[in-house]
């Protein structure tokens, strides 16, 4: 009888102690260890200079869909862009202009155009290869600007709090479901006017079965 008494107890303790755990959790609201998927196909940054050298001086982009970064969006514009190997077609303008004009591929973009770039957070050319931007006004030559995106996630200073992270610092991201695993050297970009979400290439999503709005998980690494 004792013996049954001691497994009863035990049992209850149990049970109110994963009572207490899910209270807790309900409490404190969604966890934010919890990232939604951002899937990013190829796309191009214009600045000023080249959007009019390649749509006509003065013109102006328009917006198709906002993205889900404040203030962002994809153009209606696209153009063509051209390495020594060939070229790839319709390749969308994201919004707005910027103060240099940058281009994210894919791997398999990169063999298309015989341009292998290196992988880089957004904004850091140098060293970066040039190539051919084709518009309905123009041709523009670039000398660097062509990059493969670091994947990283957005995210506002008090998620980064929570979270103890940093602005520039990395962690590992575990995607799961069937063809599931994990993606190391993930960057964290920390500022007020960004919402949470991973940003991964095509690629990088279909090697993993990912889809935009799919949820992964920080782990710090």
């Amino acid at each position: 009888m004792a013996a049954t008494e001691t497994l009863v107890d035990r049992i209850v303790a149990e049970l109110l102690e994963q009572g207490r755990s899910a209270a807790l959790q309900i409490a404190e609201g969604p966890d934010p260890s919890l990232v939604p998927v951002g899937v990013s196909n190829r796309h191009i940054h214009l600045s000023r200079q080249d959007m009019d050298a390649l749509f006509g001086p003065g013109a102006v982009l328009t917006r198709k869909k906002a993205s889900k970064q404040p203030g962002q969006y994809a153009a209606e514009e696209v153009v063509i862009l051209r390495g020594p190997k060939g070229e790839i077609g319709k390749v969308r303008v994201l919004g707005p202009l910027r103060k240099e004009t940058q281009v994210e591929i894919s791997k398999a973009d990169g063999f298309v155009l015989g341009i292998h770039p290196p992988v880089r957070m957004s904004g850091e050319l140098e060293n970066t290869p040039g190539f051919e931007i084709i518009g309905p006004q123009g041709v523009v030559s670039k000398e660097r600007g062509m990059i493969l995106a670091q994947r990283h996630i957005h995210m506002q200073p008090e998620t980064a709090a929570l979270l103890g992270l940093a602005n520039g610092c990395e962690v590992d991201v575990l995607a799961e479901g069937a063809r599931g695993g994990v993606l190391h050297h993930t960057a964290i970009r920390v500022a007020e006017a960004s919402a949470l979400e991973l940003h991964i290439d095509v690629e990088e999503a279909n090697g993993l079965g990912l889809r935009n709005g799919d949820t992964v998980r920080i782990r710090k690494a």
